[in-house]
């Protein structure tokens, strides 16, 4: 599914190289559907788009400013059907940075046993695991960590939105992106706050090799100043009643039943 919000005029989707890509998936078997989906009103609401659009099991975005190896894909599917968490990710590295070497953004914390959920909240988010995902710091890490390819699962605040699997259900059950309408146009963080929530929700983690490079092109969002992930508090809010409530009413039914 590719979803744009270009203007009408600059006909995008119709361009020699989307249409190029699409023929090359459809040969070999892909199903492609493309969306022009105006007017545009946010980050937020053009994922909670596709999100509505899907039906799998699994849903993968994949920005369109990065590639990733063919490997990738599978690699990080293989994790969240194992793991059973809410979403698994390769952070997008930026390969201009392979020889500036930052070991104060090196720290990693691998998974020892499953992925569990972790107790987020506003006042308790790990920034600095963070460091890891930025330049080309993961890089380095599997160098050392996974010489061979095998896969490394780590902790993370939040992946970024560039290149993940979410658990369809466990998205939808946190409310997905739903949360776009409280949001002006303009905004970013929709990702984090998103990965907040299933982190205390279903657990999620980050997967080396990374496989995943950035075409350090220009932002398309570079006034940041409202931040998606200032509602993380009243969304946890929500959805812990949410699930109180589910829990109440099983309970009655057990109870009734019996």
């Amino acid at each position: 599914m590719v979803c744009d919000q270009t203007d009408e005029e600059r006909a995008f989707l119709d361009s020699e190289e989307v249409q190029t890509a699409v023929s090359a998936l459809r040969y070999h078997g892909h199903r492609v559907s493309l969306h022009r989906h105006l007017p545009r009103r946010g980050l937020a609401e053009q994922r909670q788009f596709l999100l509505d659009q899907s039906r799998a099991p699994y849903v993968h975005y994949l920005d369109d400013d990065v590639v990733i190896k063919p490997q990738v894909m599978q690699r990080i599917l293989d994790v969240i059907r194992r793991e059973r968490c809410g979403f698994a990710g390769a952070a997008a590295m930026g390969l201009a940075y392979l020889d500036d070497r930052r070991p104060h953004q090196e720290s990693i914390e691998l998974w020892d046993g499953p992925v569990r959920p972790e107790p987020f909240t506003p006042k308790a988010i790990p920034a600095e695991r963070c460091g890891v995902n930025t330049a080309a710091n993961a890089l380095h890490v599997e160098q050392r960590l996974a010489p061979h390819g095998e896969a490394i699962r780590y902790k993370v605040a939040w992946i970024g939105g560039a290149n993940v699997i979410y658990d369809r259900a466990k998205l939808l059950d946190v409310g997905g992106f739903s949360f776009w309408p409280r949001l002006p146009e303009v905004h970013a963080g929709e990702d984090a706050v998103v990965q907040f929530l299933l982190i205390a929700a279903d657990g999620g983690c980050g997967v080396l090799p990374s496989g995943t490079y950035h075409l350090c092109l220009p932002t398309t969002v570079p006034d940041r100043e409202h931040d998606a992930t200032e509602l993380f508090g009243d969304l946890l809010a929500e959805w812990r009643a949410r699930s109180a409530a589910r829990e109440t009413s099983l309970e009655f039914r057990r109870q009734v039943s019996a």
